[in-house]
């Protein structure tokens, strides 16, 4: 509803109804007065439909958050099929919450952040818990760690520059960045599947060099992509 909207509600016959003839010593052309009280709350009512913070999907996202720290104690333990079965939960619970979303109209501004955070959290959290030296487990190497990690702070600050000194708001991931993504996903669940039963050593390390070019790769494309877009700005939209 929009400004208009709630001043003609003074004559719907849900409010007083508004005098025929303006009162004496008025104009007649004279515009009806906009309560900043009223302005305020239809602000306020605005960005809670924005937010829509209590829908389904951002509860099952949230669920997601909370899964991590019981993961991480499951890893740290040596329970590794607990460890395994929360990941996979995780993983379930992100391909509903959007469906959800999508399915009944739920998606929302809270949630368009709130779900990628939840997905990097997993991620990050669940590289370093499982690079930690556990005696007689499977661990993703160190160097793979470091690099993916490295990555991820490159996007952060690439962004953020991009955001702050371009005004660059929507940066969508690449082929490469998706594909990467999708083998950091799969290396956790083979090391942690390896944990349980027998893994061959020459597919865990295909994994994770497959798991490394494609960092270093979607870094490298990240780059450039943003040097393109900054490229293509008019002159004086960036510094």
């Amino acid at each position: 509803m929009s400004i208009s909207d709630e001043v003609g509600r003074e004559g719907d016959g849900r409010g007083p109804e508004a005098p025929s003839a303006p009162p004496s010593g008025g104009r007649s052309g004279e515009r009806p007065v906009i309560r900043p009280g009223a302005v305020a709350q239809r602000a306020a009512q605005e960005v809670r439909d924005a937010l829509r913070p209590f829908t389904i999907p951002n509860g099952i996202t949230l669920m997601r958050l909370a899964l991590i720290p019981f993961f991480v104690l499951a890893t740290v333990g040596g329970r590794h099929g607990l460890a395994l079965g929360l990941f996979v939960a995780a993983g379930i619970s992100d391909a509903l919450d959007g469906l959800v979303a999508r399915t009944l109209g739920m998606r929302s501004l809270l949630g368009t952040y709130l779900d990628p955070i939840a997905d990097k959290t997993l991620l990050v959290t669940a590289y370093v818990a499982l690079t930690l030296p556990t005696p007689g487990a499977v661990t993703i190497p160190l160097w793979l760690t470091v690099m993916a990690l490295s990555r991820d702070f490159l996007i952060v600050v690439v962004a953020l520059l991009l955001y702050l000194g371009a005004d660059v708001r929507e940066f969508p991931p690449s082929v490469w960045g998706k594909l990467t993504t999708f083998f950091h996903i799969f290396t956790i669940a083979l090391v942690l599947l390896a944990n349980v039963t027998r893994v061959p050593e020459v597919v865990l390390m295909a994994c994770f060099y497959i798991a490394l070019t494609l960092t270093v790769v979607s870094g490298a494309d990240y780059i450039r992509r943003a040097a393109v877009q900054i490229e293509a700005m008019p002159d004086g939209s960036h510094r």
